[in-house]
Order: structure tokens, then C-alpha cells, then sequence
């Protein structure tokens, strides 16, 4: 235990310049998995789903279907509907909504009482679905751009090495060249 902490605080304070205790949550997160070589990735859409109450998925329903082009015309076609029969197929005396459709506008105020409130949860769920994503899209940005660093300093280093190597080999060469004059100016 004492070395994995050894770790993390050695990768926090090397990419956060702070230590693991100081860092966020995701910013731990972050850390661990990359210890662990673990894959951060996962289908937020159905972390999420999986997540929602029946409640929830039917106000989903009825919110994606008060948004459509289906509702609209619907509505549309049943208010035409309404206006028409109490206005010029039902005679006087049987109009049991006449003109200015006052039982028409309760109906409309009592769906717009319950529509608001359900197309408001769903609204609200998407928002928290969308700052899951964003949390996650962070995740593994931050996780890609730490080991995307890790890499150049690897390269780095090898660069190091290979320079060293280099310039020792030609210090080699030139020695080598030095004896060959030094053989031929004797002979």
C-alpha cells in the first residue's frame, strides 16, 4: 500500500505539481487509472439509462412527444376539430362550448399544467447527463494529455541516450582516425 501511494503522489506531483490529497476527485481518478492501466471509457448513455426510474423514462416519452411535429399536428387537428363543431355544426341550443371556448381553454390550461413540470424533468435529466459526459469527456482528455506527456518524456530520454551513444561513437571514431595518422605519419 505504502508504494501504490508512493506512485500516485510521485505521477500527481510530476503532471499537477500538487500532491494526491490535494487534487480533485477526477483529477484522483485520473491518477489511479493510470496506475492501474485501466481504460477510462465507458458508454455514459447507458450508465445513464441504466440509472433512470420508470417514471422518469415515461416523462422522457411523453417530453420527446410533446416536442414532435406529430403533437403539433394532433393538437393542431383536434383544435380546428373543437372550434368547428361548436361554432358551425352544433345548432344554438346544443353548443355545450360556445364561443370563446371556455371549457377548450381549461383543457388547454390543465395540459399545459402537466406538460411544463414533465418537459422540465426531462430537461433537468438531460442537463445531468450532459454534465456526466463533460465529466467524463474531462476524464479522459486529461488522462490522454498526461500520458501524451509521459510519451515525450520517454522520447525524450531516448533522444538523451541515443545523442550519448552518438557522441561517444565518434569519440571512438576520431581516436580510431587519430591512430590511423598517427600510424601513417610513422611509416
Amino acid at each position: 500500500m505504502a508504494s501504490i501511494l508512493k506512485n500516485t503522489t510521485d505521477i500527481s506531483i510530476r503532471f499537477f505539481r500538487k500532491s494526491f490529497e490535494q487534487l480533485g476527485n477526477i483529477e484522483q481518478n485520473v491518477v489511479k487509472t493510470i496506475l492501474e492501466g485501466v481504460k477510462i471509457s465507458k458508454n455514459t448513455n447507458k450508465v445513464f439509462t441504466d440509472q433512470m426510474t420508470f417514471g422518469q423514462r415515461i416523462a422522457d416519452k411523453v417530453a420527446s412527444f410533446g416536442g414532435s411535429w406529430t403533437f403539433i399536428l394532433l393538437f393542431l387537428s383536434i383544435l380546428i376539430f373543437w372550434i368547428a363543431i361548436n361554432t358551425f355544426i352544433l345548432t344554438q341550443p346544443q353548443i355545450f362550448d360556445p364561443y370563446p371556448y371556455i371549457l377548450l381553454n381549461l383543457f388547454l390550461s390543465m395540459l399545459a399544467a402537466l406538460q411544463a413540470p414533465v418537459i422540465m424533468m426531462s430537461q433537468n435529466r438531460q442537463a445531468a447527463k450532459d454534465r456526466m459526459e463533460a465529466t467524463h469527456d474531462y476524464e479522459v482528455n486529461l488522462k490522454a494529455e498526461l500520458e501524451i506527456l509521459e510519451l515525450h518524456r520517454k522520447m525524450d530520454g531516448l533522444r538523451e541516450e541515443q545523442w550519448t551513444a552518438l557522441v561517444e561513437m565518434q569519440n571512438k571514431q576520431i581516436d580510431l582516425l587519430q591512430k590511423l595518422l598517427e600510424e601513417k605519419g610513422r611509416i
